[in-house]
């Protein structure tokens, strides 16, 4: 109790020296009780501390507490330490983030620019590919016109009669112009299959851009959310945070696979110079579709002039039956004129034969007579072979004046087939414009 008594009636410098621990006797001179021992304390410290136990635990306590006075003014120096190094770090680390998120602001505003770019050219490319699509189209409907007039021209020049029924030249132009038209329709539908695939290719890439685009859009706008928030707004809440993918990659990766599909356009709108090949094939289907009109019209003169030579000869032979025929009539009657004279001669001769005795002498009236019948019977001979070599005229002019006739109706049929039905139906054959696909 005088200890206590002692050490609260000290100095505030003693109380301070003690909690510190560099108090090492007592202030007051007081002596450490020590502790007694005897057979007089028997029975009285079986649950009791010694003074000296009681100093030193009191003593360990005030220690402890100049310990932890200590450590927590560390600790305090500490704290406001790094208080003002994270309040600067974070200030700095927060300016470097809304940097960032100027330079991504950019960097998405590049890229959007970019996939818009692209995808501009790529519907600009499709709708152009369309376009030549529908082109092609046409070009190839338009190709059935002239290859249904080809056929048709063949097959009515099948109905061709006899001799005319010729390989000529004007079938040959026709046979190659319908394997013309048939390669050119195989390159056309090859051509458009190209460019229908090449319309789809666009398309994907296109729609993959696209969803980029609205990717970047959405991303713009959140990134630019983020640009205005600072340490006073009041929308800030705990996110998780997500790792930084490779953006980059994908967008580039889109806007390659873009820019091959424009170059893939481009090719087939260049390389293949789908424009030059229309031009090509419309013009070598009219080059010989002029071919097969000039054949035609060569064939027409040579069957015209034909039919005329034909014509010219069958009045020719017509007049030579006619003289024939009164050549035949005039031999007729001249042969018919011989038989009064030969009957004459000949009943002289009988009635003279019956001459009596040395009467039947051959006098100069018998032998007049005789070279009367002779001279008859020769010129009757004449008659008749002159009249059946005119009659075997006459029947060879008939034949030359059928196969003439034949040959004509030939030429007239093969005429009309040529001139009037091939040639007025090759007045259908579409225009430059058309076989374009315009």
């Amino acid at each position: 109790d005088s200890f206590t008594d002692s050490f609260v009636n000290s100095s505030p410098e003693t109380k301070l020296a003690v909690a510190q621990g560099v108090l090492k006797e007592s202030p007051v001179g007081l002596e450490v009780p020590q502790s007694s021992s005897g057979s007089g304390t028997t029975g009285y410290r079986s649950a009791k501390y010694t003074p000296a136990e009681w100093f030193s635990n009191y003593h360990s306590i005030l220690q402890q507490a100049g310990t932890d006075h200590h450590e927590a003014q560390s600790i305090q120096r500490e704290s406001r330490t790094l208080y003002q190094d994270t309040e600067e770090a974070t200030l700095k680390t927060q300016a470097e983030g809304t940097r960032l998120l100027g330079e991504r602001l950019q960097d998405i505003h590049y890229w959007k620019s970019e996939l818009q770019r692209h995808i501009d050219h790529l519907l600009t490319d499709t709708e152009t590919l369309l376009a030549l699509k529908t082109r092609l189209e046409k070009a190839l409907d338009a190709t059935e016109t002239p290859y249904a007039i080809t056929t048709d021209n063949l097959n009515c020049r099948t109905r061709r009669l006899g001799p005319d029924l010729v390989q000529d030249t004007v079938e040959e132009e026709l046979m190659k112009e319908v394997d013309l038209i048939r390669s050119v329709q195989d390159l056309l539908k090859r051509t458009t299959a190209q460019v229908v695939t090449q319309i789809k290719l666009n398309r994907e890439a296109k729609h993959m851009l696209e969803l980029d685009w609205s990717d970047k859009y959405q991303a713009y706008s959140f990134d630019d959310h983020c640009g205005r928030h600072s340490n006073r707004s009041p929308d800030t809440k705990h996110h998780p945070v997500c790792n930084r993918s490779s953006w980059m990659k994908f967008s580039q990766d889109n806007l390659n696979k873009a820019l091959q599909e424009e170059q893939a356009t481009n090719s087939l709108r260049s390389e293949l110079l789908v424009e030059q090949m229309l031009q090509d094939t419309t013009e070598d289907l009219r080059v010989q579709c002029a071919k097969v009109d000039q054949a035609f019209s060569q064939r027409c003169v040579e069957l015209v002039q034909a039919k005329t030579q034909l014509e010219m000869k069958l009045t020719k032979t017509l007049e030579q039956i006619g003289v024939q025929e009164r050549n035949i009539l005039v031999l007729q009657k001249a042969i018919n004129n011989k038989e009064t004279p030969l009957r004459v001669a000949q009943s002289r001769l009988y009635l003279r034969s019956l001459r009596p005795n040395m009467e039947l002498c051959r006098d100069e009236p018998q032998l007049s007579l005789e070279g009367e019948v002779r001279q008859i019977d020769a010129t009757l001979t004449s008659l008749n072979q002159q009249l059946s070599e005119a009659r075997s005229s006459l029947s060879h002019l008939e034949e030359s004046r059928m196969a003439l006739e034949k040959d004509i109706n030939c030429k007239t049929h093969s005429l009309f087939i040529d001139r009037d039905k091939c040639m007025t139906h090759r007045k259908r054959y579409p225009t430059v414009s058309t076989l374009s696909g315009y």
